[in-house]
């Protein structure tokens, strides 16, 4: 068998690394976005890895609410972060309180897909010990991936039949690599061992096929629909009601006393203007008493 490797090494580091992609997909154009962190829980100290990426999709948040504010509506740009593939290590039993942690505090910012990564290394009861032990883990931390929404009655059994098999398939089990392989005459994608090829887009060997389809094709409408609705409006919100608060309380609370005071002293220097008109009128009338008794 012929195969040829083509490595891109990837470097682990702490920042994040944004990539840019055109795809085509039945004629139609899309401009996806990719945002990696490479180096993300490689640090002595994780306790607080998380925080670039949750400022990361707080900023893009924040720069759609700039852009909607202003004049120019209609060419917003949406650089917002609309799915989140959070990857699980295989060689555990299950999630990391690393794991559990980053989950947690991004739940309610961005949809959650969880994805076992290295699926390769695992056997297939493996795999659905793996997948039922994570759900299980999530579901006690009370994390909030995302939900596959439910078919109507009237809908296509075929895409019901998908969406049920997408929502089974949770956490997604991937094989990754960038080696092409000749495999009875055809090239594929996949790993070369002594026993045999794994193959990157076979069903049989990986979920990866049913993750690009849900992300580019079957479900990229409702993860936007989600963000925009959900996490988006939840974000606007909190901002606008902090802005508010601040302008108010900026407005209000030092203003006022100053208001209050000013009032104050007004008044004290109108009563006294009036005591002393009242003690002028006094010894007037007491001066006009004295010239009328001589």
């Amino acid at each position: 068998k012929q195969w040829y490797q083509r490595r891109v090494r990837v470097n682990k580091t702490v920042s994040i690394e944004t990539n840019c992609v055109e795809i085509e997909e039945k004629g139609v154009r899309l401009r996806l976005t990719v945002v990696d962190t490479p180096g993300f829980g490689d640090a002595l100290n994780n306790d607080k890895c998380e925080e670039a990426i949750i400022k990361y999709v707080a900023n893009q948040y924040e720069a759609y609410l700039q852009d909607e504010s202003g004049l120019n509506r209609r060419n917003i740009v949406d650089n917002r972060v609309h799915c989140c593939l959070y990857f699980i290590s295989p060689y555990g039993r299950g999630l990391k309180p690393i794991d559990i942690k980053f989950m947690r505090s991004l739940h309610d910012k961005v949809n959650i897909v969880p994805v076992i990564a290295k699926a390769d290394t695992l056997t297939k009861s493996e795999i659905r010990s793996l997948k039922a032990r994570i759900l299980e883990e999530i579901e006690e931390a009370s994390i909030r991936i995302y939900q596959f929404p439910e078919c109507d009655s009237d809908e296509d059994e075929d895409f019901v039949e998908m969406n049920k098999d997408l929502k089974e398939s949770l956490p997604f089990a991937v094989i990754g690599s960038n080696t092409f392989i000749v495999k009875e005459g055809n090239r594929v994608i996949g790993r070369q061992y002594p026993w045999g090829v794994v193959e990157v887009e076979n069903p049989e060997h990986s979920d990866f096929g049913k993750l690009r389809n849900m992300l580019i094709r079957t479900h990229m409408q409702d993860l936007k629909e989600v963000t925009r609705d959900v996490h988006y409006e939840n974000f606007r919100s909190q901002k606008l009601s902090y802005s508010t608060n601040t302008s108010v309380s900026e407005t209000t609370g030092p203003k006022i006393v100053d208001e209050t005071d000013k009032i104050i002293r007004e008044k004290d220097e109108e009563l006294k203007r009036m005591q002393r008109m009242v003690e002028q009128l006094t010894k007037q009338q007491n001066m006009l008493a004295a010239m009328q008794k001589q």
